[in-house]
């Protein structure tokens, strides 16, 4: 765990939870995993606090738990989790575009709360999509139902696991803490539950349809509580499976940009035939006879399986090996390579531009190569191939090996051979990335600190003016309150609104690169 790791978890944690929970949440990712008693004394915070801060770092998978044989529970930081807040924005953005806005406010529900039963989810996003519609239009709670059961088919929701019945019959004393079980065949299994009903509105006034304050009705609500039909069962939004998702997504595009559409869709129709058969993390797909292929592909995609033959051939004779030929049953089995070099490249050389790219492609390809074969091969001018490849050894992309004729090291009688250690520089490149957000999260942090007292000026006046349309307000009076703002501070709001849409869309660019980066290196890690 880097410095850069720690001090941009610190900061998912303030902003997102708080105070307390991040330096609970920090002491336990320096510390590594520590008991209830020892986290409070070490952080001098009081016992109630502490338990409170894990209560949320644990319903939010931020941390786990584990008994002890003597009994003790000690606590420990998921800090790769953590770091996944960082893609919040980008899975809700993926859910709105397969599943429309129904699917975005399910997944975003599960990821504000960590854990929730269907019928509570099903509940909160047809009460907001409600709130959203045409006075007299509703959702339907089946709308919603169905929505989430295409989820949970799709792998995108999947069920947390649960205390299992034995556990709670036992007569004995209970144990320090719960051990939580699922079977791997009930992960995605739905609850069937006959949710019958529509979305509520918010009332906007004190008083409800009838004319009774709220201070005046009965308290009869929380009595009388039906009991809920999937008490006990908890979900939670499966980030491994998004992560495949987007992994596919990348291997399409750069399929694109280096054959043709009509290679791309071939490799989109591969991944989706196995996107539930395969695992998130696996380096391969299962193997895909050619057949089944042909038999997969788009309705209307019109071309014969000679043609589709030959592409698949042109995929797995290709140096970058998207497409790996596995076997030769029904016609040719092909497996899919996940991220190759060639994703990175793109990512990690763009800062140097196409030559930079040329020369590295180059050192890739030979292994080891002399700056005098460099300029020979790249066909690059000897002082311009000498000053990227010096460029790149500062920068940690290469590293230079010394291979000597003679025993004294003398320069003259010494071949010195340029290599690339691929991982090691994404590595590298990872750790800046890391620094990169955590730059810019400070940033933005600060520059809503600075117009702090602006930031909430226009909010009071946006509340004014909302609640005063509301009564059927005049125009001129609307118009007046509008006013209360001057013209330099709306510029001075339209400057901080540009400048942390700014910083949004960066960091979001630079989680693209931490994904591929993180992908990479898992997936060569496990190849190894």
């Amino acid at each position: 765990m880097t410095q850069a790791e720690i001090k941009l978890c610190s900061l998912l944690l303030q902003e997102h939870f708080g105070e307390i929970v991040e330096k609970i949440g920090v002491h336990l990712i320096r510390t590594g995993s520590q008991s209830l008693r020892v986290i409070a004394h070490d952080t001098g915070t009081s016992l109630d606090q502490v338990k409170k801060a894990l209560c949320v770092l644990v319903q939010h998978n931020l941390v786990s738990y584990q008994v002890h044989k003597r009994g003790v529970v000690e606590y420990e930081a998921q800090c790769s989790r953590v770091l996944r807040m960082l893609r919040y924005p980008r899975y809700i953005y993926t859910t709105k575009t397969l599943y429309s806005d129904t699917g975005e406010l399910i997944v975003e529900e599960l990821l504000l709360n960590g854990k929730l039963t269907m019928s509570a989810v099903v509940k909160k996003v047809a009460d907001r999509l409600t709130e959203t519609m045409e006075d007299g239009k509703t959702m339907d709670y089946a709308e919603v139902s169905n929505t989430f059961v295409r989820l949970a088919d799709t792998h995108f929701v999947q069920r947390c696991p649960s205390v299992p019945t034995t556990e709670n019959s036992d007569p004995g004393p209970p144990p320090p803490a719960p051990t939580l079980v699922i079977n791997e065949k009930d992960m995605y299994l739905v609850p069937k539950l006959s949710l019958i009903g529509k979305g509520k509105r918010r009332r906007s006034s004190d008083e409800d349809a009838a004319g009774e304050p709220k201070a005046k009705r009965p308290k009869y609500t929380t009595d009388n509580k039906e009991p809920i039909p999937d008490d006990g069962i908890y979900w939670q939004a499966n980030l491994d499976r998004f992560h495949q998702h987007f992994r596919d997504q990348a291997i399409v595009s750069a399929v694109a940009n280096r054959m043709d559409q009509t290679s791309s869709e071939i490799v989109r129709t591969m991944l989706r035939m196995s996107e539930i058969t395969t695992s998130s993390s696996a380096p391969f797909t299962q193997p895909l006879s050619s057949n089944e292929i042909f038999r997969s592909l788009p309705v209307g995609y019109n071309i014969s399986k000679q043609v589709l033959d030959q592409y698949l051939t042109l995929l797995a004779d290709d140096p970058l090996e998207f497409v790996g030929k596995s076997g030769d049953s029904g016609g040719g089995m092909y497996v899919i390579s996940i991220l190759t070099t060639c994703h990175l490249l793109s990512s990690f050389l763009s800062r140097f531009g196409s030559r930079c790219a040329r020369i590295f492609r180059l050192v890739l390809q030979k292994k080891h190569i002399e700056q005098k074969q460099v300029e020979d091969f790249a066909m690059i001018p000897a002082k311009e191939a000498k000053d990227m490849l010096y460029k790149m050894l500062s920068e940690n992309f290469m590293s230079l090996q010394e291979i000597p004729k003679t025993p004294d090291h003398a320069p003259s009688r010494t071949f010195y051979l340029y290599t690339v250690t691929i991982l090691s520089a994404a590595r590298m490149l990872l750790h800046r990335c890391y620094k990169s957000i955590a730059n810019l999260i400070e940033r933005r942090q600060f520059e809503t600190k600075e117009n702090k007292r602006l930031l909430e000026k226009s909010q009071r006046v946006e509340a004014i003016i909302a609640s005063m349309q509301a009564t059927g307000a005049e125009e001129a009076q609307l118009q007046e309150i509008e006013e209360m703002i001057t013209a330099p501070e709306r510029q001075q709001l339209e400057t901080l609104k540009r400048n942390v849409n700014k910083l949004d869309a960066s960091e979001i660019q630079v989680d693209e690169t931490i994904f591929l980066l993180e992908s990479y290196i898992e997936c060569t890690m496990k190849r190894q």
